[in-house]
């Protein structure tokens, strides 16, 4: 029988918490060993998951074959390309990178490297906008205009992410959740307009934006970070030819085909929230690329054109 894949954490707060979770109980796998450079936060993350807390990101790489990267954004890119390089499989937690320069390292060592990367953008699982896209990719709706927005409503907690120097900016937090799912829905954008300010936090952290694309199809995406969590704090609407489709959050999606049709909606709210949120089928895709039976789910191209278009917006918003 074949060992299972050491897996590792670099980070062992929330989120790191919530895949070792996912992965504990695939027998593939193993969660094998964690580093962080708060010694009590490794310490409890061992305790839960039978991991061995280790004392550097050398230890670390050196005793895996597969890591996962949930530490702060800024430390990303280096680290991927250093596991990379020493032929682990790397599982990266968004952003890839938080500099165009970084994500294009970041992609050339993946195209390189034995392992696989896959990028970690759980929403492209979640079975909203599974169903959304289902939605799109049968002709049940034509998207001829979209409306979304996401509202932070804090970059307090974690302390970091209110730092640019290690956030990379507002755009590389949450955000950059909606632009990959503009990206997957509905493909690149042609033209990108952004008008952004800094309206509390001494940083670009309120922003408006129009995307438009080939055929005339555009989307609106209006993010802050200064509001409050207030659900639903990520919503999609998309507008066809007497046709709506609107998300709240990853609980629900209703999708009204004409004005004669009764709406139906799918409620996913009784799904556990690391199915319901995409990170079950997200870690599986990982794990299966990792043993060699699919290619990454999200890989590292992916991933690049992305942290294109955090840079797109950043750079109109510079412009405006």
């Amino acid at each position: 029988m074949t060992s299972p894949i050491r897996i590792g954490f670099a980070g062992a707060g929330h989120i790191a918490n919530v895949h070792a979770r996912v992965l504990i109980p695939d027998p593939r796998v193993r969660v094998h060993a964690v580093f962080d450079p708060d010694v009590a936060r490794a310490s409890l993350f061992a305790e839960k998951t039978g991991a061995m807390a280790v004392a550097s990101l050398d230890e670390l790489l050196a005793s895996i074959d597969a890591l996962y990267i949930c530490n702060p954004n800024a430390l990303h890119a280096r680290l991927a390309c250093q596991a990379l390089d020493a032929g682990l499989h790397v599982f990266s937690e968004k952003p890839m990178a938080t500099t165009l320069d970084d994500a294009r390292s970041v992609h050339a060592s993946a195209q390189r490297a034995p392992g696989v990367y896959q990028a970690g953008f759980n929403r492209r699982f979640a079975s909203v906008y599974k169903e959304l896209k289902r939605l799109l990719e049968t002709g049940e709706l034509t998207a001829l205009s979209a409306l979304l927005k996401m509202n932070r409503g804090d970059l307090r907690v974690p302390a970091w992410t209110g730092d640019p120097a290690v956030s990379g900016g507002f755009l590389y937090e949450t955000p950059i959740h909606m632009l990959d799912m503009v990206r997957h829905l509905f493909g690149e954008p042609k033209e990108v307009v952004c008008k952004g300010r800094a309206a509390v936090y001494g940083q670009l952290d309120d922003f408006s934006m129009l995307l438009s694309f080939e055929g005339g199809m555009s989307v609106a995406f209006a993010t802050n970070a200064h509001a409050t969590w207030l659900p639903p704090f990520e919503r999609v609407e998309v507008y066809g030819d007497h046709a709506t489709a609107v998300t709240d959050e990853m609980e629900r999606i209703t999708f009204a085909p004409s004005g004669e049709v009764e709406p139906r909606a799918l409620d996913f709210r009784d799904q556990p929230f690391e199915a319901r949120w995409g990170y079950v089928e997200e870690d599986r895709a990982f794990v299966e690329a990792a043993c060699g039976n699919a290619a990454p789910a999200v890989s590292a191209e992916e991933g690049l054109r992305t942290t294109e278009l955090v840079e797109r917006c950043y750079r109109a918003a510079q412009r405006a």
